[in-house]
């Protein structure tokens, strides 16, 4: 009912995090999927861009200048890339001449408003918990929410049954990957928080991770682990993409640096904080 009436679908509902039950996120990230394909169907919708991660074909080693050619892997480290990707999987498969498809994988969304990285960032490091998992030298791609709204707009003007893109995947990134330490600590300036300098072993990290989700599974506990595997490895290793295909194909470039960004962060929070007073 929601979606009578439309002419595209830019399907972006989805259950993020590190934790929670296979359920949990099977039923939004891939029945829910399923569910919007078959709506897009019935009702003759010819348009559908679907919001995707690059987490789906994280294998956990670094990922360095990766372009879409690269192959799922075979296990996934937590719950929500595996149903990401078997949703992104039943978004391509459903591109036809009728129903004109694409996945756009943007990286670690983050700016005003956001509801993971941002706050988790921030939260972690006022209680003291915030650490680098190795020395946050490896490159990391981050993508501004204002870049990732205009990768969509340039799917939904490029999008159509049998155009250049229907079918296909890409990465979207900010076209920028810096240390992993100069992300989480841009983010920390912007909060006029002090930087993070507490490190820990990836190896060790990894460990600890690998323990608490035994733990946390056996007595069935429903809050979020301090650290999972998938955190642990995505803290510690590079994950940056290649632009190509999403500036030749797609038209994208990004319009906000990452300096930029995080100068509208700080003018955020600062405005946040004046209408708390």
């Amino acid at each position: 009912k929601g979606m009578k009436g439309c002419k595209t679908v830019i399907h972006v509902a989805a259950k993020a995090g590190v934790w929670g039950s296979w359920e949990s996120f099977h039923g939004p990230n891939v029945i829910g999927t399923q569910n919007v394909i078959s709506a897009c169907k019935a009702l003759g919708i010819n348009q559908l861009i679907y919001t995707s991660s690059p987490s789906v074909v994280f294998d956990g080693s670094d990922q360095e200048n990766l372009d879409e050619s690269s192959p799922y892997p075979e296990h996934w480290l937590a719950n929500y890339p595996a149903t990401k990707a078997m949703g992104e999987k039943l978004i391509l498969a459903a591109n036809s001449p009728e129903l004109a498809t694409v996945a756009l994988r943007p990286h670690l969304i983050w700016g005003p408003g956001d509801r993971h990285l941002v706050p988790r960032v921030i939260a972690k490091q006022k209680s003291g918990r915030l650490k680098l998992v190795g020395d946050g030298s490896k490159l990391v791609d981050a993508v501004y929410i204002d870049n990732a709204v205009q990768a969509h707009l340039n799917a939904l003007e490029r999008l159509y049954p049998g155009s250049k893109i229907a079918g296909k995947s890409y990465f979207i990134t900010n076209h920028e990957p810096q240390p992993m330490k100069d992300i989480l600590n841009g983010i920390l300036a912007a909060a006029k928080l002090p930087p993070v300098h507490k490190k820990v072993h990836p190896k060790l990290a990894y460990l600890i991770g690998f323990l608490m989700e035994k733990l946390w599974k056996t007595f069935h506990t429903k809050r979020e682990p301090p650290i999972t595997r998938f955190v642990a490895k995505q803290l510690s290793t590079a994950h940056w993409y290649n632009n190509q295909a999403a500036t030749v194909e797609l038209g994208y470039e990004p319009k906000v640096s990452m300096a930029k960004g995080f100068k509208r962060l700080e003018t955020h929070f600062r405005e946040q904080q004046n209408k708390d007073k």
